[in-house]
C-alpha cells in the first residue's frame, strides 16, 4: 500500500461528533480551506503590531497544542501561529490521502502562500522538522529563520526505542496494535507517550496530564486517527530512503535560512548523536543541546528554547541590517565601499542552564 493511496475513512457527513479541541487562554483557532485540504491553525495575538510572523509545525501524533508553551513565551517577539497538519489535531485528512513528507510540506507551503505571511520564522519538531526542512529547501522565499527540535532526518542506525514507531509504517501493524491495545485506557496510552517523548515525564503538571488524556480520548474517536499515524510514519520511512536531490540531508544542505538545531540528550526517537551531523549539514547552523531533554524540548524546556530562538532572530536581523548597510554604501558611492564590509559574526547559540543546556555554533 503506497503512502499516496486514498485513506479508507467515512465521508465527512457521517463522521462522529467528538469533543472540541482544547484552546488555552489567549489562543484562537481558525479553519482555513485550501485546495485539497482544510487546516486548523492555532494562534496567539501578538503583543504589538508589526512583529514578524512565525509558524510552528508539530511531529508525528502531535498537534498545534505542542507549541502552546513556546508560543506564549514568544508572543512579544513574533506573531505566532501553529498548524495542525492534515489528519492531526483538528485538521481532517487531505483529499488525496497523501501523508508523505512532501504532502505535508505542500500543505504548509499552500498555507503560507495563501496567508501572505512569509517569510516566516519557521519551527518544526520531529516529523515537522523533516517537513520544514523540505519547505526551507524548496521555498527559501518563505523562510526567515528555521528552528528544528529533534528533526526526523535520516539515520542509518535508529535507536531501539524508536523501532515500534517505525513499525507503524508496515501494512497490518496498526491493525494488530489496535487489537492488542483494545483494553488500554487513555491514561495508560498517555503515560506511554510521555515516557517515550519526555526526558523526565515528571515535568508534566497534573493539569497538563489531564489535558493530554482528554485530547487522547478525543483523537481515539476519530475514525482516521490510526490511518493518519500509519501513513505519516510510512511517509517518514519513505523519505529516509530517498536519495539524490530529494534526499532530506541533501535538502538540508540547500537551506539558506539561519538555522537553530535543538537536540535532547534523553531523546528516545531521534539519536542525540545526529546533532553534530546536522550541524555540519545545515550551512548556517547553531546547535543547542539539552542533555536532560527528550524528544519535545520545546514542551519540557520552553524558556531555554525561547532564549535560543531570540538570539537566532537577533543575529539574523543583524545580518540583514549589515547587508542593507553594504548595499546602501555601494549605491551611495557608485562602487564598492572602501575596505569592504566585515562579515557578520555568529552568536554562541541558545545558552542557558535549564535542563543542563549546552550551546555551540556550527556550520559547514
Amino acid at each position: 500500500m503506497s503512502s499516496t493511496e486514498s485513506p479508507f475513512v467515512p465521508t465527512t457527513n457521517v463522521l462522529p461528533k467528538v469533543a472540541p479541541v482544547r484552546v488555552a487562554e489567549g489562543e484562537r483557532l481558525k479553519s482555513v480551506r485550501l485546495p485539497g485540504i482544510t487546516l486548523t491553525v492555532r494562534s496567539r495575538p501578538p503583543a504589538r503590531e508589526g512583529l514578524p510572523a512565525a509558524l510552528y509545525v508539530h511531529g508525528l501524533g502531535g498537534s498545534s497544542q505542542n507549541w502552546s508553551a513556546l508560543m506564549e513565551l514568544l508572543d512579544t517577539d513574533a506573531d505566532c501561529e501553529a498548524v495542525d497538519l492534515p489528519g492531526f489535531g483538528d485538521s481532517p485528512p487531505p483529499d488525496d490521502g497523501d501523508f508523505s513528507v512532501t504532502g505535508h510540506a505542500r500543505a504548509v507551503i499552500r498555507y503560507l502562500d495563501s496567508s501572505g505571511r512569509g517569510p516566516v520564522h519557521l519551527f518544526g519538531n520531529s516529523l515537522g522538522g523533516a517537513v520544514t526542512t523540505r519547505v526551507a529547501a524548496v521555498r527559501p522565499d518563505l523562510v526567515r529563520t528555521l528552528t528544528l527540535v529533534s528533526p526526523a532526518l535520516p539515520e542509518i542506525r535508529i535507536q531501539r526505542s524508536a523501532v515500534p514507531t517505525a513499525l507503524l509504517a508496515l501494512p497490518g501493524v496498526v491493525r494488530l496494535f489496535t487489537r492488542f491495545t483494545t483494553g488500554w485506557t487513555a491514561e495508560q496510552r498517555v503515560r506511554g507517550v510521555l515516557t517515550l517523548c519526555y526526558g523526565d515525564p515528571e515535568r508534566v503538571s497534573p493539569d497538563g496530564f489531564r489535558n493530554a488524556v482528554e485530547e487522547m480520548e478525543r483523537r481515539l474517536q476519530l475514525p482516521y486517527f490510526w490511518d493518519a499515524m500509519a501513513r505519516s510514519a510510512r511517509g517518514i520511512v519513505n523519505a529516509y530512503t530517498l536519495g539524490g536531490q530529494h534526499g532530506l540531508w541533501r535538502q538540508a544542505e540547500r537551506v539558506l535560512a539561519p538555522t537553530l538545531l535543538v537536540y535532547g540528550g534523553r531523546d528516545q526517537l531521534v539519536g542525540f548523536r545526529m546533532a553534530q551531523k546536522a550541524a555540519r549539514r545545515f550551512r548556517d547552523a547553531r546547535l543547542l543541546t539539552l542533555p536532560n531533554a527528550g524528544h519535545v524540548a520545546m514542551m519540557e524546556y520552553p524558556e531555554t528554547v525561547a532564549k535560543a530562538f531570540r538570539e537566532l532572530m537577533a543575529e539574523a536581523e543583524s545580518k540583514v541590517r549589515a547587508t542593507d548597510d553594504v548595499a546602501s554604501g555601494v549605491a551611495g558611492s557608485g562602487g564598492a565601499p572602501a575596505g569592504g564590509a566585515a562579515p557578520a559574526g555568529r552568536g554562541s547559540g541558545g545558552g542557558g542552564t535549564e535542563g543542563g543546556a549546552e550551546s555551540a555554533s556550527a556550520g559547514s
